[in-house]
């Protein structure tokens, strides 16, 4: 404790307490975000870098979302508490310090003792960047998904349609999911394409572990005339995995952010956004 009692002293005026960063992060490195004892994890990075920066021996953060190895974030939130006094920036240029450059801090904010960066997320988004195209992913590899089969859009929305809304979402779940129910509520589906890519949005209150993936797989052997519209409906009702779609990479996936009440004045978007096509 003196060591953080020494560094409050010098930094002046400044936050503690319970602070939220917006991380962004290429995860192609990484065995997803939770801790593993490998060590090879956006969660082990983030809290050595931060122990770093507080001269502690450890910080432990909370996330809004886990992402599995190899998924995106362009606004994963995270919480932590901390007696170190310092300005907000401070808190972004000290541990973007420590970091490695495929894992960045976007902002950081003060937030009261009740915040929660995963129980206080009234929604959670995400988006799927998939590159049509008879040649595989060279310059982009790792950033986006990949199918050499012509897709047609209108029978993807129209199996998009019949997953929104609450419905148990068994037949998209991974059998590893430690979700406490498979009942979730999906609030929106869009899917448009620029040029050679197309960009999938999905949001919901929450997501099973592999969901959107597996949902994915399903959308293209829609889209890709493999199979008609209405059977999605048919996998979903069956609340069996084995009816399902194989699924399908972890390169176009990206976490987005979760959406809070405005009252924690927490940003909803950053930078990061405006690059996905």
């Amino acid at each position: 404790m003196s060591t953080l009692a020494t560094d409050a002293t010098h930094a002046g005026a400044g936050v503690g307490g319970r602070i939220a960063l917006g991380v962004s992060y290429h995860g192609a490195a990484y065995e997803g975000w939770q801790s593993q004892p490998s060590a090879r994890t956006v969660q082990d990075r983030l809290e050595r870098a931060l122990a770093q920066f507080c001269a502690t021996d450890a910080v432990h953060t909370l996330c809004a979302g886990r992402t599995d190895a190899g998924v995106h974030a362009l606004m994963q939130v995270v919480h932590f508490d901390s007696a170190l006094q310092r300005p907000e920036n401070a808190w972004v240029r000290g541990s973007n310090r420590f970091l490695p450059p495929d894992i960045a801090v976007q902002w950081a904010r003060q937030v009261p003792a009740s915040f929660h960066a995963r129980a206080s997320a009234r929604a959670r988004r995400y988006a799927y960047v998939l590159l049509q195209s008879p040649v595989r992913p060279s310059v982009e590899a790792g950033r986006v998904g990949w199918v050499y089969r012509p897709l047609q859009l209108q029978p993807m929305l129209e199996a998009a349609q019949m997953l929104l809304g609450e419905h148990d979402f068994s037949s998209f779940r991974a059998s590893q999911c430690q979700a406490h129910t498979p009942i979730k509520q999906m609030r929106r589906i869009d899917i448009s394409r620029r040029g050679a890519y197309w960009r999938f949005d999905f949001e919901a209150n929450a997501f099973l572990h592999h969901m959107i993936r597996n949902i994915m797989g399903c959308l293209i052997a829609i889209g890709s005339g493999a199979r008609p519209a209405h059977w999605i409906s048919d996998v979903r009702q069956a609340r069996s995995r084995a009816l399902a779609a194989p699924t399908f990479a972890a390169d176009g996936l990206y976490f987005l952010g979760p959406q809070y009440d405005a009252c924690f004045g927490l940003p909803e978007r950053t930078a990061a956004f405006d690059s996905l096509p």
